[in-house]
């Protein structure tokens, strides 16, 4: 059974939607005991750095985390879940999970481009991974983000897209997966992207 951490700051109904689309069996909850004991993990999150890493911390689930992404079962962190993962962000000046280093960083201005990084944008695997099974290099998905993660070694980098140059658009280290965009609302490949979770 696939948990997904609820901890106010997810799109927990899109997630929900897409997984039931798959019949991927799952619950949500904000309870770590009961989300420690899923077969693996979707960390979703929409918001702010600093105010995630409090909520996480008040209800207990930072710590959960850092334990399951050392358990060996599949972990998945989607946009904002994603850069929590790392060692720092500049979005609120706040010390994040540390599970995969690096830091997470704002688009600068000078790239010329609108930010934030909203809508469909191309995504190129950085390595062979089982999430992108299937799916082609160059495959559209949809993002919504002025922060990006920068991993602090390029072995941990996923994959890449291009906006005003290239960027880090998902990180994984061992176990655990994550990417910048939504997958949930990204159709077709999206849809395949948590369906290949599902089997890891």
């Amino acid at each position: 059974m696939l948990s997904i951490v609820d901890y106010k700051a997810g799109n927990l109904k899109s997630v929900h939607n897409a997984l039931s689309y798959l019949d991927i069996p799952h619950f949500i909850s904000d309870d770590p005991d009961k989300l420690r004991n899923g077969d693996r993990l979707i960390f979703p999150g929409v918001g702010h750095a600093r105010a995630a890493m409090a909520q996480l911390q008040a209800q207990g689930i930072a710590d959960m985390l850092v334990d399951y992404a050392k358990s060996g079962k599949p972990m998945m962190g989607l946009c904002l879940g994603s850069q929590v993962l790392l060692d720092h962000s500049a979005e609120g000046d706040v010390a994040t999970l540390g599970i995969i280093g690096g830091q997470v960083e704002l688009f600068s201005p000078s790239i010329g481009l609108k930010i934030p990084h909203m809508g469909w944008n191309q995504v190129y695997p950085s390595l062979t991974h089982p999430l992108f099974a299937g799916i082609p290099s160059g495959s559209s998905f949809y993002f919504v983000h002025s922060y990006y993660t920068a991993p602090a070694d390029r072995a941990n980098e996923l994959c890449s897209t291009e906006y005003g140059g290239q960027f880090s658009s998902g990180v994984c280290k061992d176990n655990v997966c994550a990417v910048q965009f939504h997958p949930e609302r990204s159709g077709r490949w999206g849809l395949k992207m948590l369906a290949n979770f599902g089997k890891m």
